[in-house]
Parts: structure tokens; C-alpha cells; sequence
């Protein structure tokens, strides 16, 4: 990520944080405050993608990976419930292999 990107990034969530409507202008003048030069273009693409986007769930989900959320996109798609039930099955398995792998290298605080 780029400084020009984190900056604008930073001064998104300033903003929603403080209930105020999201603008290049603001984006902009938060910026220059900060004493960080930026492509002027930048202020304008993060506005039209705050405004497609909800940032409420981008915020929320911002430890969740890319791989997590398509899963969670894809199964409601399916129809069913049994793909979001086979999800946490999964979890539970890899944490059983990396337990059973410790043991069978040997390994243990004890040693």
C-alpha cells in the first residue's frame, strides 16, 4: 500500500468516525493537515468507493482475509445452510493437526 493510499485511508475513517460526509474536498484538506503530499486523484476514487461501499462491513471485517469472505458471499448463494455448517467443521480440524504435529516432532515446553 502506498503512502498516498494509507493517507487516504486514514482519513476515510477519520471522517466516517466523526459522522461526517466522506468528500474528496475533506479527504483532501485532512490530508494536507497531515503534511503528506498526494496525487490529487486519489481523494476522488476513495470517495466513489466509499460511497459504493458499506464501510461499516468494510471495518468490520478488516481481519476476516480474502479467502473468509468469499466463503461467506458464496453460501448464501447456495441455497442451503449446510455450507456454513461445514465451515466451522473445517476450522476444527486444522486445529487438530497443528496439536497433533507438535506432538509427533517431539516438541513441548518441557523439553
Amino acid at each position: 500500500m502506498s503512502v498516498s493510499e494509507l493517507a487516504c485511508t486514514y482519513a476515510c475513517c477519520i471522517l466516517y468516525d466523526d459522522n461526517i460526509a466522506i468528500t474528496s474536498e475533506k479527504i483532501a484538506t485532512l490530508v494536507k493537515a497531515a503534511n503528506v503530499n498526494i496525487e490529487s486523484y486519489w481523494p476522488g476514487l476513495f470517495t466513489k468507493m466509499c460511497e459504493k461501499k458499506n464501510l461499516d462491513d468494510l471495518i468490520m471485517n478488516i481481519g476476516a482475509g480474502g479467502g473468509a469472505g468469499a466463503v461467506a458471499v458464496a453460501a448464501p448463494a447456495g441455497g442451503g445452510a449446510a455450507p456454513a455448517a461445514a465451515a466451522p467443521a473445517a476450522e476444527e480440524k486444522k486445529e487438530e493437526a497443528k496439536e497433533e504435529s507438535d506432538d509427533d516432532m517431539g516438541f513441548s515446553l518441557f523439553d
